[in-house]
């Protein structure tokens, strides 16, 4: 699947990549953000940098950012396997991606992000978007989809967050959103970023 994620970067600069982890995995990883949020590690998330605002009108989730070793073992098996992908779009794309950041992202039912790029204004580091669903079962009424502008003059895609998927992107070049939910809907998300 590597081969197939280096080359929609090259391409269109985006791609949705069904079945990137098993059902097993994804369990796993749903199980572990469940038992983080259980024990309060997870805050409402803002806009902006830095003391971001709680802006509820364009985002309504809330997160847990994944510190290696911190989280458990599904979550550094998958930091694992984005070093992996990380250091292999550097040999075949030369993006010079240093680092990754990443957290758990739960949206209760009628909660969403409005429309926006994944790339501060002031700070460019933020390279390529990396979205991991962790949603088994997912029904297309349960809404909740990733709305995608590829690009200006194509009309907008409705991605729906099924357990396993990961979409991934070049964060300063595509518009998204995510749309509210009827159900709880949980994600890895994450940014490779250059120094």
């Amino acid at each position: 699947m590597t081969d197939d994620i280096v080359a929609a970067l090259a391409g269109p600069g985006w791609g949705v990549f069904d079945d990137f982890l098993s059902r097993d995995e994804t369990a796993a990883l749903r199980a572990e953000g469940e038992r983080l949020r259980a024990a309060g590690r997870f805050h409402r998330a803002g806009v902006g940098r830095g003391k971001a605002a709680l802006r509820d009108d364009i985002r309504g989730d809330e997160v847990c950012w994944i510190e290696p070793g911190v989280a458990g073992a599904a979550s550094d098996a998958l930091l694992a396997r984005f070093e992996s992908l990380r250091l292999e779009i550097n040999r075949a794309l030369m993006l010079g991606l240093f680092d990754a950041e990443l957290h758990y992202a739960r949206y209760a039912p009628g909660a969403g992000y409005r429309r926006h790029l994944d790339r501060f204004r002031n700070d460019d580091r933020r390279t390529l978007t990396l979205i991991v669903y962790l949603n088994i079962g997912w029904r297309p009424q349960h809404g909740g989809q990733l709305r995608f502008w590829p690009s200006t003059d194509q009309a907008v895609l409705e991605i729906p967050p099924r357990g396993g998927a990961l979409v991934a992107f070049l964060s300063d070049r595509f518009w998204h959103e995510v749309a509210p939910a009827r159900h709880e809907r949980w994600s890895v998300t994450g940014w490779y970023r250059r120094r």
